[in-house]
């Protein structure tokens, strides 16, 4: 039976982070309900002037970039939920960024092969959690490589780490992907509503911080766990 309300999740991760294709401001999130990311937010890492990276140069305006150049890179990723692994895949490569609209372009062009690839060749290395009760699975997409703390049949508590943030997968620079899916294989699940619990928000806007218990954080904040 479909869920009715949001599943609640802890944020996974410490520090402050960028919040992009946000369902709160449109579902599908990403413009498609592919690989049961419906509702799927990502979050980008940035610093308390809400930069992705301390660093610029011309591949910032014409080329690619070096993963480790991104504040998120390397970033503790953390079970949202307490749970049971049911899928790892690791292995994929971190490639490098692209904040040029000139490099993302070719990027772009490339997304259907990728998709036709699979899951791996979108989610890059990943985790999918079965939630404690069994209504449903959480995934944490774009992971480093060599980064994944856990195995298949691990049980995880809200707030261990699992792995790392990287840029692999269909990702053009450094951010977790996080979504909650009816079933444990993304090329079949459907996405299903979240929502995040107990943290600080900067809107868009520039007001603020607010403090929220639950809620889905809007498109271009940023938000730190309390």
């Amino acid at each position: 039976m479909p869920l009715t309300h949001p599943v609640v999740l802890a944020l996974p991760f410490t520090e402050r982070w960028l919040v992009q294709n946000s369902p709160a401001r449109r579902v599908p999130s990403h413009g498609t309900d592919l690989f049961g990311g419906r509702y799927a937010t990502d979050f980008v890492g940035v610093d308390e002037r809400r930069r992705t990276a301390g660093e610029r140069d011309w591949g910032t305006l014409f080329g690619t970039e070096p993963p480790e150049r991104f504040f998120a890179f390397g970033r503790p990723i953390l079970a949202p939920a307490d749970g049971v692994v049911v899928a790892v895949h690791d292995g994929e490569p971190d490639h490098e960024a692209r904040r040029s609209q000139l490099a993302l372009v070719g990027y772009m062009l490339g997304q259907a092969q990728r998709a036709r690839r699979g899951v791996g060749a979108i989610a890059g290395n990943h985790v999918i959690i079965a939630l404690r009760d069994g209504s449903a699975f959480v995934a944490l997409v774009h992971l480093r490589k060599g980064s994944l703390r856990v195995a298949v049949g691990d049980a995880v508590t809200t707030g261990q780490q699992v792995g790392s943030c990287g840029n692999s997968g269909n990702s053009t620079q450094p951010h977790v992907h996080v979504q909650v899916m009816d079933g444990p294989d993304p090329s079949v699940a459907r996405g299903v509503p979240m929502a995040f619990r107990n943290y600080r928000e900067w809107p868009a806007a520039g007001v603020g911080p607010r403090t929220v218990e639950s809620g889905i954080p809007g498109e271009g904040a940023v938000v730190e766990p309390l």
